[in-house]
């Protein structure tokens, strides 16, 4: 494999080999307060940070708002899991895709699109629930439309952070990223939960849609790409089509095992682990006993151990130690979902979800971030596309969980789940080991 300088590209061997980084990288500094302070006076960073923590901040209002009103509208609590997984499921169906076309496509462009259709999406479901037209089945939609823009973030607005800050810097950039999106997990259900309760759906509909401008003009001072965004390596016009820069990714993350580990954590967090977040408004309806403002307080406590975990990270996290955050994360995580489903009280259940969060810290700020040093540069954006389809498999525990949990109850589903999850991740060891 050549890259696009004419020269060899590094060999599986070579990918295999050290630690994560790349030959042409320097050694990523050992972090630190100084250096998220830098980035965050960096007007480039500090913008595309702004538009995803707006992104981040809407998703959480609009999805704790969207599971209490499915849930009023019909009783259940595989209806309630589905609208979560159609926002997953364009990562599936898309993610590599759009890897593929953030290759050719100015990426600036890609952000603003990706923005304005958020922002169109929320002022229509908030006139819809206004006048009282709101059904269940146009949630549906915008759930899944929304979606596409989440399908988008790591091969386009992700994949821009690294090009704007260098590989020497992406970790402490993603902890930032992931505590901005830890912090609207603290602030962003607690404000559905309140919004439902003072005025319905469309408070929270309105309010992200008026948040989405924000998010619109950070997104329009962004300077655009100061070169083709085609990548260095990419095939010249007429070359190879999408599919085939598809296929190239997937050779890619073949030969190299840190990126098959890598990956492999991803599938079984979003398989068996994160869709147990769709059954918190069930649990704390059902067996907690909780109105629309105390389940939303329920939620928060998700994000508030997920804010703690991110500044943490940002603030100590050694690049020897992003293997052990990510993997240990994941292993938190799992255990303290099936504490959730398990705790008598909403005290306790709120404890066991502080701690997922610290779990899902660790998980969520490494993942980007290992898969931006482990793949060669010119295919990064195809590799974080491949991310994206692998965020989308979520689809699958979704499905798997909502059935499970019409079938058997919330509780026991989520239990089941997490054992399932524990399973999964010694079977592949071999695999993460590598990382």
């Amino acid at each position: 494999m050549v890259d696009g300088k004419g020269a060899a590209a590094p060999s599986a061997a070579e990918r295999n080999a050290g630690p994560v980084q790349h030959r042409d990288r320097p050694t990523p500094p050992r972090g630190g307060g100084g250096g998220a302070r830098s980035l965050l006076a960096e007007a480039q960073f500090r913008r595309l940070w702004t538009v995803g923590s707006v992104i981040f901040v809407v998703r959480w209002i609009e999805m704790i708002a969207v599971g209490v009103f499915v849930y009023r509208q019909t009783g259940s609590a595989f209806l309630v899991a589905m609208m979560t997984m159609l926002r997953i499921l364009p990562m599936g169906l898309l993610g590599a895709v759009i890897g593929a076309v953030a290759e050719r496509m100015e990426r600036r462009t890609m952000l603003l699109l990706m923005v304005l259709s958020n922002l169109v999406i929320s002022v229509v479901m908030a006139l819809l629930a206004h006048t009282g037209l709101l059904a269940v089945w146009q949630v549906a939609v915008a759930c899944f439309l929304n979606g596409i823009g989440w399908a988008a973030d790591n091969p386009v607005r992700r994949l821009m952070i690294g090009e704007a800050v260098g590989p020497d810097r992406m970790g402490t950039a993603m902890s930032l990223d992931a505590g901005a999106n830890n912090a609207s997990r603290l602030f962003g259900p607690t404000l559905g939960g309140v919004l439902y309760a003072a005025v319905g759906i469309e408070g929270a509909f309105l309010l992200g849609a008026l948040l989405h401008l924000i998010a619109l003009a950070a997104a329009l001072r962004l300077r655009p790409a100061e070169r083709p965004p085609a990548a260095a390596g990419a095939a010249p016009a007429g070359g190879l089509g999408v599919l085939g820069r598809i296929g190239e990714g997937v050779a890619v993350v073949r030969q190299d095992r840190r990126l098959v580990g890598i990956l492999s954590i991803t599938v079984i967090f979003n398989v068996f682990g994160w869709p147990f977040t769709s059954m918190i408004p069930v649990i704390g309806q059902d067996r907690l006993g909780l109105d629309a403002d105390g389940i939303g307080l329920l939620a928060s406590m998700d994000g508030a151990g997920a804010l703690c975990g991110a500044v943490a990270l940002t603030i100590w996290a050694r690049p020897r130690h992003y293997r052990a955050y990510y993997v240990a994360g994941t292993v938190v995580y799992m255990a303290m979902l099936i504490a959730f489903a398990l705790a008598p009280n909403a005290w306790l259940a709120g404890a066991a979800l502080l701690l997922t969060g610290l779990g899902q810290a660790g998980f969520a700020t490494m993942q980007a971030t290992l898969v931006f040093l482990a793949a060669p540069p010119e295919m990064r954006p195809r590799v974080l596309g491949l991310l994206s389809v692998c965020i989308g498999t979520g689809l699958i525990g979704f499905v798997g969980l909502g059935l499970l949990a019409e079938a058997i109850g919330a509780p026991a589903a989520i239990v089941t789940t997490g054992l399932l999850g524990f399973a999964a991740l010694a079977m592949t060891r071999r695999w993460w080991q590598a990382i």
